[in-house]
């Protein structure tokens, strides 16, 4: 059986060789099946299968900020359709933006935002045809709901400054309680007019003035590389540009900074990295042990290139470091960009096959990718996975043993879920570490792993920055097994239920959040051979 829903990403083809395929543009993402309360299948044998992912969440908000900021029209192919993606998707078409959804592909029209800037008003369309760009938004005021979704929290704000109109921030409970008052700091100081309480955290407004002065400006953000994200995406179109410091701590997800260099970079805008010419990712930061420091985000700039400015800290392991991106003012023109599959999205999917001692391929696995997929590679073969690329995309094979392991999973945190679930059926102990900042994501994630697995008679405890797992025999025994409210709580019950009878997961729905179907793909690949 098959069915096709445009982008021939996000199925499965399975034991079965069924195959199931992401959710049209245009299909709420909350209609899905996927029950509110989901018995996780058990494999009944090895998995075997062939998986078609959807296409990458960090990616695709990324996209559709670049395409609003556009000065001609952008075509975003294979999109992730997802909540994460839609409460963007809706808070642009908001801001001005006309985005047309078809099957396995979004065509947006930019919005007139920060256009004042002399650069961005004489390029005219290919052919000669002139730009088209939506109605500058005006009046009292709009309303974004930022759902949960991080990208559409630390990534809007500097969109909203460059608007005509009072933009509000509001959310779900949870997103109060997640860090952006870095992200609003900087933006202050880069010009924007901003009111928020005392928390810095929504709701809160920014004052769209239709322009953002921009220049130098210094924060930490070891508490999400999404600040400096949501600043760099945003800084072309600001009158000075931008240079953005980090100063503090080492930033957690660097390669999520990288993904959005190259995709600027991709779509016209030099970007520089620690004063380096173009091809310098700034992945190696200037390392300062030991700065002293009073510590308070968004204060001046560093006043000399590579070192710690005054008044800036870095506290983590006693150590400082300096990262430096510099970003001129002027046009932003993608075109066409191609979304990758989601390989975060994947690990669930390659865990089984380490989990029951199968074999899973994951289709179109890119050749240079934008996503940390290295790193993805270098941990579940040093958990004991057989990892070989062919025709068909990725492939991993497990041997029905679990190697435990100690790693650093600083760059990769949004893994930990599932690791930790891979840890828990391993042979001997882990320890992960550098993911401190996952106390602050969709759910506190270090304290949710050790109750729920906890809960099913494992043994995992928390560390000041990250988790020690020690394996334990697993019963479900009737307990459920909550997910917080966090898409990545979901995707480790399923694989801690390939091997455990009778787990059940609390409002598993909300995996929803970046993979709607998800549900649908974990029971095809459990399918039995025709």
């Amino acid at each position: 059986m098959t069915i096709e829903a445009g982008c021939k990403r996000g199925g499965v083809r399975a034991n079965n060789l069924a195959s199931v395929t992401s959710d049209p543009p245009g299909e709420d993402p909350g209609s899905q099946e996927m029950p509110s309360d989901w018995l996780v299948p058990r494999a009944p044998g090895p998995v075997r299968a062939l998986v078609h992912l959807p296409g990458s969440k960090s990616m695709t908000n990324r996209a559709l900020i670049l395409a609003a900021l556009s000065d001609r029209p952008t075509l975003i192919t294979c999109p992730l359709v997802a909540r994460d993606t839609m409460l963007m998707v809706n808070a642009l078409r908001a801001l001005g933006c006309r985005i047309e959804e078809s099957p396995g592909a979004w065509h947006v029209e930019p919005a007139a935002l920060g256009s004042s800037h002399p650069e961005t008003q004489s390029h005219p369309e290919p052919h000669g045809h002139p730009q088209s760009r939506g109605v500058p938004p005006a009046g009292p005021g709009i309303d974004i709901d930022v759902g949960n979704a991080g990208t559409v929290l630390r990534f809007l704000p500097p969109v909203a400054a460059l608007a005509g109109a009072d933009v509000r921030f509001t959310g779900d409970p949870r997103v109060t309680q997640r860090p952006v008052r870095p992200l609003l700091a900087a933006l202050r100081e880069l010009g924007a007019a901003i009111s928020a309480d005392e928390s810095a955290s929504v709701p809160f407004v920014v004052h769209g003035r239709g322009a953002v002065a921009g220049g130098s400006v210094t924060l930490d953000a070891s508490a999400s590389s999404q600040f400096v994200s949501g600043l760099l995406l945003a800084a072309a179109r600001f009158d000075s540009g931008a240079e953005i410091r980090h100063c503090g701590p080492p930033v957690p997800s660097a390669p999520h900074i990288e993904m959005t260099v190259r995709m600027l970079r991709a779509a016209g805008v030099p970007v520089t990295v620690n004063g380096a010419p173009a091809g310098v990712t700034g992945t190696a930061p200037a390392e300062h042990p030991g700065s002293a420091s009073a510590g308070l985000p968004g204060t001046a700039p560093a006043e000399h290139p590579g070192t710690a400015p005054a008044g800036l800290t870095g506290t983590g392991a006693g150590r400082s470091v300096t990262y430096a991106w510099r970003v001129s003012p002027g046009p932003i023109s993608p075109g066409r960009i191609d979304i990758e599959p989601d390989l975060s999205n994947a690990v669930p999917f390659l865990a089984a096959a380490l989990a029951t001692g199968g074999d899973v391929t994951v289709a179109d696995w890119p050749a240079d990718s934008l996503q940390p997929a290295v790193r993805i590679i270098e941990l579940l073969r040093s958990m004991g996975a057989d990892v070989r690329r062919t025709a068909e995309g990725l492939r991993v094979t497990g041997s029905g043993r679990i190697s435990g392991i100690g790693a650093d999973l600083s760059e990769v945190g949004e893994l930990t879920p599932v690791l930790t679930a891979l840890a828990a059926l391993a042979s001997s102990p882990s320890e992960f570490t550098g993911i401190g900042h996952l106390r602050t994501h969709e759910s506190d994630r270090l304290a949710a792993l050790a109750g729920e697995i906890g809960k099913l008679g494992g043994d995992v405890t928390e560390t000041a920055d990250g988790l020690r797992i020690r394996p334990a025999p697993l019963r479900a025994g009737g307990v459920n097994f909550d997910s917080h409210d966090d898409h990545r709580l979901v995707m480790a019950a399923a694989v801690l239920g390939l091997v455990t009878d009778g787990l059940r997961v609390h409002n598993a729905a909300t995996v929803g959040k970046t993979f709607p179907e998800f549900g649908r793909a974990w029971a095809r690949i459990l399918a039995p051979a025709l």
